[in-house]
């Protein structure tokens, strides 16, 4: 599984500031007109890129992100209609204006340029100003999606998260780790949770107020984050200072020895906080996922409540240390 900031912060290159102007793939197997059309289109203010026919138009296309795509109808082998169908089938991560070049004038054949996916259609002999312009107004509609996929992922994003210590929250982990506990089964892969719990935080908040308690409650989300793997382990506020930290194709040895790096990290130097530095120390819990014939439900609820009564135990012997329940 990614981790927080992979899965916020992966965004199709197809946003990348690299590609500085729009980029628009045309597809036309005329070399004439093909050559004709690039070059208005590049006075126009666009990157163009060609291709002789539906087929090699489907291969950039599923392989290199485009904006718009300007197909004619008539081509050899693959059409113009069957690599809108094509491209509408593909799933692309973002989304792609199909705008279709046609000699045809009757209803029915507009009716079908639609149905097969394109948003729109211009009729030949092409007008360059009136192309621009079709071409122009599907620039704007992919910029106004880009803008609304954007929102989306804010949305995704406040309701995954935890906004003070920007870790996943406790929802996330209560769904999440239902389809981890799922995927180790089905690979059988080893799946291993860890609670944290900072030690005597109340005293902290008691004694610096509460300002200085998030500050801290956020450094160890940091550090603890610096000390898993990326791309694969994850953490998540469970609430208040207890924090759970999910370790796929993990066993319990390996997780009490992550738990053991995230401890001595956090005992290592002091929280700098706007009250000065502060020393930190944390206890942990670890379980490791065992066989069971429950639900995937059902086991991981299982599995967070051994990791807290390891946590518990941990907290009875002293505090500041990782204990574990049995494989």
């Amino acid at each position: 599984m990614q981790t927080l900031a992979e899965q916020l912060g992966s965004i199709h290159k197809v946003h990348s500031p690299a590609y500085a102007l729009p980029r628009l793939l045309l597809a036309e197997d005329s070399q004439v007109e093909r050559e004709q059309l690039q070059y208005f289109l590049q006075k126009g203010g666009y990157f163009v890129e060609t291709a002789s026919d539906g087929l090699e138009a489907l291969t950039k296309i599923t392989r290199d992100p485009y904006h718009i795509l300007l197909t004619d109808w008539e081509m050899p082998g693959m059409d113009g209609a069957a690599l809108c169908r094509r491209v509408r089938e593909a799933n692309l991560p973002g989304y792609v204006y199909i705008l279709l070049l046609t000699g045809h004038g009757s209803s029915d054949h507009v009716v079908d340029a639609l149905g097969s996916g394109a948003d729109n259609f211009i009729r030949k002999p092409v007008d360059p100003a009136e192309l621009l312009a079709h071409v122009n107004a599907g620039w704007r509609i992919v910029q106004l999606e880009r803008s609304l996929r954007s929102a989306n992922e804010q949305i995704w994003r406040l309701t995954i998260t935890d906004p003070l210590v920007d870790t996943f929250n406790r929802r996330h982990l209560d769904e999440e780790l239902i389809n981890e506990v799922e995927r180790a089964r089905r690979y059988g892969h080893s799946l291993s949770a860890v609670m944290a719990d900072l030690d005597r935080f109340k005293v902290i908040n008691d004694r610096y107020g509460h300002i200085v308690g998030d500050e801290v409650l956020r450094e160890f989300a940091s550090r603890a984050r610096a000390s898993i793997r990326q791309g694969s382990d994850w953490i998540a506020r469970y609430g208040g200072e207890e924090f759970a930290i999910v370790l796929p194709e993990t066993p319990l040895a390996g997780a009490a020895s992550t738990a053991e790096k995230i401890r001595a990290i956090l005992q290592a130097s002091p929280v700098l906080t706007s009250a000065g530095p502060l020393r930190i120390s944390a206890s942990f819990g670890v379980a490791a996922l065992t066989a069971s014939n429950d639900s995937a439900d059902i086991c991981s609820a299982e599995l967070l409540r051994r990791a807290d009564e390891a946590l518990y135990r941990s907290k009875l012997a002293g505090r500041n240390r990782v204990m574990h329940t049995e494989a």
